[in-house]
């Protein structure tokens, strides 16, 4: 841990970045933010991901301004519809009904605090609100400790990892906008995991149930495909 003084100075070092947008990233986009500013915003996706200072969403989609709508938050959890009105929730509703977005990228990563508290909880004690907020991702754990109690270190935590990014889809879900969305046929869910020590993304393909690095020559995982479901009248049919 650094001193104070190192701490103000590497602050100001951040602070100072705000004058180079004025100076430089502005001028050399102008047509972009004027044309954000006119006709207001159309993300492509809404990507719900880890608030992890080593993971910029933007960086990993090689994103412009307008391209993604972010949501961030220890964990990459989406807590269930029912369970509270929230920033989450909000971000979520507001994505779907009021922006059209129709891609939801749920994106956990290597090294992640929250799922090695969620491994090993020893210390939550002091912090209430992270323990609270990290029961959203106990049915992780809980599977990992289950299914595959023969892992520990560093390999229980990717474990958990990559099971809270399928368990967080599955609250994404219960969101009424999102679900009305799938049985429309007009909302994707991707589950990614960015692996920070290789520098890939692995994403969830929902046929298998198996991660798989993403690769320019294949065909892009998803971990469930839009498809229109059809439930009435099929039991119409069956009368």
């Amino acid at each position: 841990m650094g001193t104070a003084t190192e701490k103000v100075i590497n602050v100001n070092e951040l602070i100072g970045r705000v004058f180079n947008f004025e100076k430089t990233l502005f001028p050399a986009s102008s047509e972009l933010f004027n044309k954000l500013t006119t006709h207001g915003q159309s993300p492509k996706a809404l990507m719900i991901s880890c608030a992890d200072s080593r993971i910029v969403p933007e960086q990993i989609m090689q994103a412009d301004p307008g391209d993604l709508f972010v949501c961030r938050n220890a964990g990459n959890i989406v807590p269930p519809y029912a369970t509270l009105n929230g920033g989450v929730t909000s971000t979520v509703e507001y994505a779907v009904a009021a922006l059209g977005v129709r891609d939801i990228i749920v994106c956990g990563h290597s090294d992640c605090g929250a799922m090695k508290a969620l491994s090993d909880p020893t210390g939550l004690e002091a912090m209430p609100n992270v323990a609270a907020w990290l029961k959203h991702g106990l049915a992780a754990e809980q599977i990992v400790s289950s299914c595959h109690a023969h892992l520990d270190g560093k390999e229980r935590v990717r474990a958990i990892s990559l099971e809270n990014i399928i368990a967080q889809i599955s609250h994404l879900r219960t969101h009424p906008s999102v679900a009305a969305g799938i049985a429309r046929g007009e909302i994707t869910l991707h589950g990614w995991f960015v692996d920070i020590h290789a520098g890939q993304v692995l994403g969830l393909n929902g046929e298998t149930g198996e991660f798989v690095v993403l690769r320019e020559d294949r065909d892009l995982p998803v971990a469930l495909a839009p498809r229109a479901r059809f439930a009435t009248e099929y039991a119409e049919a069956a009368e």
